[in-house]
This record gives structure tokens, sequence and C-alpha cells, in this order.
């Protein structure tokens, strides 16, 4: 080994650096004195948080990592991770919208758009003043969402829009659409192209909140467009070229599904572990009994693993390196360990854990969409099969 790789090797840390512990603490801060006391309550009452939106906006987290030029706070994905892990210990409908808003809604934007769009649209999404929303699925295309029948077609200067989109995160409640249509139906994904579309153009119709399994207080409806008349300066990106750019901003999103569930995973540690102290049986604490050691410690280590494994697909987007792997293998691995962390923190809890008392039966219902949202598990696995095979030379 020479020289300069262990001098390089003696320089590696992973502690984090005084700004990125800074936001860690200080959003960790925030979620306990105004997000935690009222999560049961939205949760049990489905309501869309306007006010801690609002408050979040104010702290510059709707924008963490966009550019300051463009209303945005100018940190970096890691930090985006960090506050996400820290929303989501408490309220991970609260995480889901804030992560949604800014790596796929204005994400999209701060990816494609060109200056002038930025100065318009990117701008009041970085600050707050508006919430974005990602219009990518449809009743019948999920995992395969190139087979969209969401057409855009040219009207003079401007275009057309009609389709339906289903499953979007801030369907009612978001200001500003990016939807993916196809504009030239014969050219398959290269036939795809974005538009930024504003709630308020003539045609756009947010259907009523969905009834689902968790993620309540998270807004989640069908948005259908009826011969929305788009001007042509609402193009996002190359004509055609809607469909690569939706890849990356969901390799970006991953990171951000990834960090989500390592907050939610926490949180059913943290909560376990301080049920697990108070509960007495048998004349001791149920924490003190092996059984239940090893279920938190298992917790414990896969949380740690995911952890790292996110900061790694964070960091390499920061560095201008590929992440397509990284943010995959995070994303698959956080989603389906806060699965088993969650399962894990109910048995803790024994009867009350199926309960809406206590905090984990929420966390069981809200982790199960980390492992179909921005990409399956199975789409994560048919990804990175087809990578690890071309690194590992199969296919040569």
């Amino acid at each position: 080994m020479s020289l300069d790789v262990l001098e390089k090797a003696n320089h590696m840390s992973f502690e984090l650096s005084e700004d990125h512990q800074m936001i860690k603490d200080s959003v960790r801060d925030f979620a306990e004195r105004h997000i935690a006391p009222t999560v049961i309550e939205r949760d049990t009452n489905k309501t869309f948080p306007h006010d801690i939106i609002k408050m979040l906006a104010d702290q510059s987290l709707l924008g963490i990592y966009h550019e300051e030029q463009y209303g945005g706070a100018g940190f970096d994905t890691l930090s985006f991770c960090l506050a996400i892990e820290e929303i989501a210990r408490w309220d991970a409908s609260l995480a889901l919208t804030v992560a949604s808003h800014t790596s796929l809604g204005s994400g999209h934007i701060a990816h494609a758009a060109n200056h002038e769009q930025k100065l318009k649209y990117l701008t009041p999404l970085a600050k707050g003043e508006k919430l974005g929303a990602w219009c990518l699925t449809e009743p019948g295309s999920g995992s395969d969402s190139s087979d969209m029948k969401t057409t855009a077609v040219r009207d003079g200067d401007d275009w057309i829009i009609n389709g339906s989109k289903i499953f979007i995160t801030q369907g009612s409640v978001g200001d500003i659409y990016v939807v993916l249509a196809k504009t030239d139906p014969t050219k398959g994904t290269k036939g795809i192209s974005a538009f930024i579309v504003e709630r308020e153009f003539e045609g756009v119709k947010p259907g009523p909140p969905m009834h689902k399994l968790g993620m309540n207080s998270s807004d989640t409806t069908e948005v259908v467009f009826e011969n929305v008349k788009v001007p042509g300066g609402n193009l996002l990106g190359e004509l055609g070229k809607g469909f690569v750019d939706t890849m990356q901003v969901l390799d970006g999103g991953r990171i951000g599904i990834g960090a989500l569930s390592v907050g939610i995973a926490r949180g059913a540690l943290e909560e376990s572990m301080k049920y697990a102290k108070e509960r007495k049986q048998f004349g001791s604490s149920i924490g003190d009994f092996q059984a239940i050691e090893h279920k938190m410690v298992n917790m414990a280590v896969e949380i740690d693993a995911a952890r790292l494994l996110v900061h790694r697909a964070a960091w390499n987007k920061d560095q201008g390196k590929p992440f397509t792997k990284e943010a995959s293998m995070a994303k698959l691995f956080a989603s389906e360990m806060a699965e088993r962390a969650t399962l894990d923190a109910v048995q803790i809890h024994g009867g009350y854990g199926y309960t809406k008392e206590y905090h984990v039966e929420r966390f069981m219902r809200d982790v199960k969409l980390m492992t179909i949202g921005e990409g399956t598990s199975e789409i994560q696995r048919l990804i990175l099969a087809r990578l690890i095979k071309n690194e590992l030379g199969y296919n040569s």
C-alpha cells in the first residue's frame, strides 16, 4: 500500500462536520418541541399540518439543498438526510411531505429547469411559499412508468395535457406540479417529456384524499388533467428527455426514502428501549431479558448499517459521483430493515403495541410505503442485479 493511500485512509472519518451536527441537533430540537406532541392526533384525524409546514419553511427546511440564488438554504444532500431522519423519527407523514416536495417536486425543477423557470418556480418552492407535487404514476402504470397514457399535444406555442395521475403526494395541497406526459407515443421512453403545471391552470382537478394504511397526515390523491393548456415555456428540460431526467430524479428521491426509513426505525428502537425499561414482568424489566435484548441489538446494528448506506449515497451525490447503485442499495436495505424494526417494536410492546396509544403501531403502518414508493424492493433488486453484473463482468 502506497504512502499516499495510507494518508488518505488516515483522514477517513465517519463523524459529522460541525455544520452537519448543528443541522441534526436543530431539527431534532424542532421535532421534539413542535412535531412529537401532536403526531398521534394528526394521524388519527388525518389532518395535513399546514402550520408545521410553514414553520419548517421558516427554518429553510423545504429547500435545504437547493441553491441560495433560487431561495434554497444551499446545504448538501447529507444535510437533507439528517433533517429527514429527525423528522421521520416522530412523524413519517411529515417527513414524506418534506422529502417528496424537496427531492421530487422541486427537485425535478432544480435538476432540469432553465434559469427563468427556476426563478419563477423553484424560488417559491425552495422558500416553502408553495408546495410541489410530482406527477408520474398512473392507474395503469406503476413500476413500468414508461407505459403512461397521459399525453401532451402541441397547440400552437402551447401544449394540451390530458390524462390522470394516481398516488400523488401533495396532490390536493400542492401548488406546482411536475407532470410527465407522452409527447410522441411512437418513440417509447424517448417520447416522454416533463412540464411544469400550476394548480390554478384550467382543467387541473385534484381528487379527494385517499384512504390509506398509513402516512395518514400526508396528502395523497389522484390528479386529473382535462385539456389543460400549458405554456410552451413550461416544458421542463429537453423535449423527449423527460424519462431520462425522471430516472435521475428518482435516484435522488431514493436517498430520501432511505433516510426516512432510518428515522422510522430509530423511532421504533427508541420507543422500544423506553418501554422495555419501564415494563416489569416476573420481577424484572423486560429489557433485561435476553430475547428482548437481542431484538433491540439487531435493530440498532441494522439502523447503523442502513444509515451508513444512506450517507454514502448522499456523499456520492454531493461529490458529483455516480450514485444510482448506492441510492438503490440504501433504499432497499433501509426500507426492509425498517419493516423488521417496526414489527419487533410492536412485539416488544406486546398488547400495548397494537393500540394507538403508543407510537409503534403507527410506525408499523407508515413504514410499508417505504418498500413500495419511489421504486419497489423488486425494482431495486432489478436495478442492482443489472449494475452488479456489469461491474463483475457477468455480461462480458
